[in-house]
């Protein structure tokens, strides 16, 4: 299993934008150091919590900062940008990071900033016909052809290159199609039977699953599957992202003593479990334990949501979840507030990469069924 990083970045509200664009950055350095594999950084416009509206600056900065590791927007909110010049700024970025970049694209769940670009009273079902019309769009430019078209939501072209007879530059159009020619595009799901990563099968792009259960994660591995054969793409657990708290330490109590009192404790007892009950998001949660709803506290989420403990129970608790699961390509660690004592949380990193990751293999009946 490789590790990567998914940057949100849930920051305490009192931050700074400085603060979270430097917390940002040394996160980045941290898991390149580490031994990670790639790092995602989320768009939010309007969050407190989730504060990074321009994730192209963070990974432009943090490219110039680290060495091998892979960068990725999670994701851009495609609703919310015009496409055309989504596509030039996509594709010259990749360029710049020359193979050490991909997309992640995704529709959007606060209406907020739909709000603030627009859209109001969007449901569901516009959104995702608004992201589909903006990858076609891209993917036109990209291509670098002629073409005109005034779509449901936007209109876009690409021009005709002038000849002018001259034999000079003045008239030529810059190439910022994807670099190597192709990009690698992913789409992050939550829900059960997530439409988005029936999406992610349909375009045969990365899967990427906001873990929320492991009978809901396993719902989404099967309709990923399901849509990427039906479209004759070749279902691949090794591009299988999933996304988890996670925390290591040395010892058992000393782990869960740092997750519950420190960044990851802070965020979801303010922030992410009121969310989670408001829209019935633990529900999933609570039955796989075989709990109920009254039981949920902040030590119920460390003991049976995030991964915590050391190294040997972190393996012992992904193992007995690929098992159930199917497993996946890579653990992408969600990020937390640290900033106030970050030692613990970057030596975590280490062990995750080092101690945790190497120890998780797909189980060996679903590795020989692909």
């Amino acid at each position: 299993m490789e590790s990567g990083l998914i940057h949100i970045p849930y920051m305490r509200p009192e931050r700074t934008s400085r603060e979270t664009f430097d917390w940002a950055l040394a996160n980045a350095r941290e898991a390149d150091k580490r031994g990670f594999d790639s790092m995602m950084v989320a768009e939010h416009a309007t969050q407190k919590w989730e504060c990074i509206p321009n994730p192209e600056l963070v990974i432009a900065a943090a490219a110039a900062q680290t060495e091998r590791i892979k960068f990725a927007p999670m994701a851009h909110l495609l609703p919310q940008h015009h496409p055309a010049g989504l596509a030039i700024q996509v594709g010259w970025l990749s360029q710049i990071l020359e193979g050490r970049y991909f997309l992640g694209v995704g529709a959007g769940a606060y209406p907020q900033s739909s709000y603030v670009h627009g859209i109001r009273d969007a449901d569901s079902q516009s959104l995702n016909e608004m992201v589909r019309e903006a990858l076609d769009i891209m993917e036109k430019v990209w291509k670098r052809e002629p073409f005109f078209m005034e779509g449901k939501y936007w209109s876009a072209g690409y021009p005709e290159e002038v000849e002018d007879g001259h034999d000079d530059d003045q008239h030529k159009l810059a190439d910022y199609s994807p670099y190597g020619g192709k990009l690698d595009i992913a789409v992050t799901g939550l829900s059960p039977n997530s439409p988005s990563i029936r999406f992610a099968g349909e375009r045969g792009f990365k899967p990427v699953s906001i873990y929320s259960g492991s009978s809901i994660l396993k719902t989404h591995w099967e309709t990923y599957e399901k849509a990427a054969l039906e479209n004759s793409h070749v279902p691949d657990r090794s591009r299988y992202h999933v996304s988890q708290t996670v925390f290591v330490a040395e010892t058992d109590k000393e782990a869960r003593k740092l997750a519950l009192e420190g960044g990851i404790g802070y965020c979801f007892e303010r922030y992410l479990m009121p969310i989670w009950e408001r829209f019935g998001m633990i529900e999933g949660f609570v039955k796989d334990a075989g709990a109920e709803m009254s039981d949920v506290n902040l030590e119920w989420m460390c003991d049976n949501v995030w991964i915590v403990g050391s190294p040997e129970t972190v393996v012992e608790k992904m193992n007995k979840l690929f098992e159930f699961t199917g497993g996946w390509g890579t653990l992408q660690v969600e990020s937390h507030d640290y900033i106030d004592n970050p030692t613990p949380w970057f030596e975590s990193l280490e062990l995750i990469a080092n101690e945790v990751a190497p120890k998780i293999a797909l189980p060996e009946k679903v590795a020989a069924a692909s």
